[in-house]
């Protein structure tokens, strides 16, 4: 099926459950309507376009409330460049819950997310529940891929995969996975994935996450971290991250030699009193094969002086590897009466790459503005201006007008 029919389909759903008065299913969602103009920098050119947004939820139509639709897409109407009408359909599916108080059902396009890999997936996923302690879930089907111009998918393309969940736990949760990518080639991913997160004692958080590539025999991610709450208003984050690129195994960048790189994150946030909070962090960026670290400082706080206005102040200092940027930001909002929001700021970085470029600057100025017309009805705008050593002047904007049902 087409974009545009399916479109159409999701389109026409909203306007029959809108306007049926003999049906009793309930219906929700949110249409933005957009006008945006911003620089496709592939091409260089400036590009200005028509948006229509439409996210649409439809519940309770059988008497147990147990199937449910979803779904939400975008079609946009290039009015420079004659590029013409152009549209994603980002999901569309339709829910069955607690079959026999033990399966929950989902077919048609959807976002499938395990410890093992991520997909859009034109198909099923099947969920078993209520069966001891672990829970398990099955997905497959055409593997969705968009490029600049829509849908890239080929005749080949599917992903599958399934995964096992700890559950019953109020303090703990696991997952153990395995993902399957396919290709007109044969196998193009083959990974084992594994996410864990633990409380204890009310005050900390540690968790994980892994994925392994059966076909490098790699680790191609890993997380490990902990969150610490002394106080109530304190965190203390610390993290570790690995990273080893993959590519599919169809791929010509499967055969080239890549680095691994490693992160360790520090950082405190504290929320002094309701007027102002302060954050601060430290990142070690270590890039193992190309002998080369870097040192990332952070600091911020948000400060509201008045009920109506907040200030948010960042600072970041960053040495090492792949040269050097200083910089910081300033943002600030402001609510003068209460359906009205008008926001601003201004970002300012200076950075050296190596030597032979020199010092360098790149600046970001923006504007915006909120107005809550009614409960269900809100318009907006925010422009923005891009200086740099690319861009003399990079102007960019949206308007948008969001109904809310």
């Amino acid at each position: 099926m087409s974009f545009k029919r399916m479109f159409c389909l999701l389109t026409c759903l909203s306007v029959l459950c809108t306007t049926s008065a003999a049906w009793s299913a309930e219906v929700h969602g949110r249409s933005s309507t957009q006008f945006q103009w911003f620089t496709d920098y592939l091409t260089g050119n400036k590009q200005a376009e028509f948006g229509e947004y439409l996210n649409l939820s439809v519940t309770k139509i059988d008497t147990a409330g147990k199937l449910s639709f979803t779904g939400y897409g975008r079609l946009t109407q290039d009015i420079q460049n004659g590029t013409g009408l152009n549209g994603r359909l980002y999901y569309l599916y339709g829910d069955y819950t607690n079959l026999l108080d033990k399966v929950d059902i989902r077919l048609g396009r959807q976002f499938v997310n395990y410890a093992a890999g991520s997909a859009l997936v034109d198909g099923g996923k099947i969920d078993l529940k209520n069966v001891g302690p672990v829970a398990f879930s099955v997905m497959g089907g055409r593997n969705v891929i968009f490029n600049l111009d829509g849908e890239a998918s080929k005749g080949h393309d599917f992903v599958w995969g399934v995964a096992a969940n700890l559950v019953g736990y109020k303090n703990t949760d696991a997952e153990l996975s395995y993902f399957m990518k396919l290709d007109a080639d044969g196998i193009a991913r083959d990974q084992l994935g594994a996410s864990f997160k633990q409380y204890l004692f009310n005050s900390l958080k540690v968790y994980a996450n892994t994925r392994y590539d059966l076909t490098s025999e790699t680790f191609s991610e890993l997380l490990t971290g902990l969150k610490y709450y002394p106080i109530a208003d304190l965190v203390l984050t610390g993290e570790w991250y690995q990273s080893y690129p993959t590519f599919d195994n169809s791929s010509i960048y499967s055969v080239f030699a890549v680095t691994r790189y490693q992160e360790a994150v520090f950082r405190a946030d504290y929320t002094i009193n309701d007027k102002i909070s302060v954050n601060a962090g430290y990142t070690r960026q270590i890039y193992v094969d190309a002998g080369g670290d870097t040192d990332v400082f952070a600091i911020g706080t948000t400060i509201r002086p008045i009920e109506k206005l907040q200030i948010g102040l960042t600072y970041d200092y960053q040495l090492g590897y792949g040269g050097k940027l200083n910089g910081g930001a300033v943002d600030v909002s402001y609510t003068p009466i209460k359906p009205l929001e008008v926001s601003g700021g201004v970002h300012f970085d200076t950075y050296e790459r190596d030597r032979a470029t020199g010092l360098e600057t790149a600046r970001k100025y923006w504007l915006g503005s909120k107005y809550q017309l009614n409960k269900s009805m809100n318009a907006s705008i925010r422009i923005e201006d891009n200086v740099n050593q690319q861009y003399k002047s990079d102007w960019a904007g949206r308007l948008a007008f969001n109904y809310d049902f």
